[in-house]
């Protein structure tokens, strides 16, 4: 992929973006222990607490009864909870909700169901807990970025299966949810920033113990490889047209429009993958995550 094709504001800190190969185990291990050792971010005005595998962000001015159950990102083989405390701090803040984010186990030690197994316990844990969190359990949108993002909704399915209490809405931020993606060799020389097609093989091969693509699948593994998405709660879905993400996205929100579920599509010109995360600070980022927040808002 050409720097040319990044948004202007974004090519500085894109030039700089490290590619790294997370199919060594050591790379792995340096990046979760250096995860450890990352210190809490402390947001003004919101408090942090850490309880049974989950980190919760509980804002001083509270101005609603719902909450967001979020879900980190790192290619379901990296990744934690911790590296999220600005946004998710920022959010509870700015929406003055409480927001609570799950911690789960990696692949390809781990791997599935073991994070959406993690997931639907930090969900089970929050609707125990939302009395004394001051939350109404029927008014909890499930979200979550790449990774976090497909785990978000193939949780949000897993719980209308279920039949219990059901998510307010879901949000996704350039989310990883199909594996087909993956097994499209031709993407791997394409180069794509943040996150190629080399890296998202090797993330949906470690999470589903086989190789991506395969005719079967475990249920829930894939959101996009369900047929029917009919009955599932609102969502919005944003990436950047030069993400890898980009196609999967926009026809799984293609598919929630047809099936009758209320979609909004974001897409952001110029925007590589996660570019909310490592370039926070520009204009772009900004106008993208208040178009986030500004629906969220509408519907906690």
């Amino acid at each position: 992929m050409k720097l040319e094709q990044v948004a202007p504001e974004l090519r500085s800190r894109a030039r700089w973006m490290p590619r790294v190969s997370m199919r060594r185990p050591w790379v792995r291990r340096l990046g979760r222990a250096l995860t450890r050792r990352m210190r809490a971010v402390e947001v003004p005005g919101v408090r942090l607490e850490t309880a049974d595998g989950v980190r919760v962000y509980r804002p001083d001015d509270v101005r609603s009864d719902a909450a967001l159950l979020w879900i980190h990102g790192g290619g379901l083989v990296a990744g934690s909870a911790v590296s999220d405390d600005r946004f998710c701090g920022e959010t509870a803040r700015e929406l003055g909700i409480t927001v609570v984010s799950a911690e789960y186990r990696l692949a390809p030690e781990n791997p599935c169901p073991a994070a959406i197994d993690d997931c639907h316990a930090a969900w089970t844990w929050l609707q125990k807990q939302a009395g004394s969190l001051g939350v109404d359990p029927a008014r909890v949108v499930v979200g979550g970025q790449s990774a976090g993002g497909g785990l978000a909704a193939a949780l949000v399915q897993r719980l209308h299966d279920e039949g219990g209490p059901q998510p307010l809405a879901q949000w996704l931020f350039c989310p990883m949810l199909d594996d087909r993606t993956a097994a499209r060799r031709d993407l791997d020389r394409v180069g794509h920033l943040v996150w190629d097609n080399r890296l998202n093989h090797f993330g949906w091969q470690s999470y589903l113990a086989a190789e991506p693509g395969v005719s079967k699948v475990p249920r829930y593994a894939v959101p996009a490889r369900r047929g029917d998405l009919s009955g599932l709660p609102p969502a919005w879905i944003g990436v950047g047209d030069i993400d890898l993400f980009h196609d999967e996205d926009h026809a799984y929100a293609e598919q929630l429009l047809e099936d009758g579920v209320e979609t909004r599509f974001h897409l952001v010109p110029g925007a590589p993958h996660g570019f909310e995360a490592w370039a926070p600070g520009t204009d772009l980022a900004r106008a993208y995550l208040a178009a986030a927040r500004t629906w969220l808002r509408a519907r906690t």
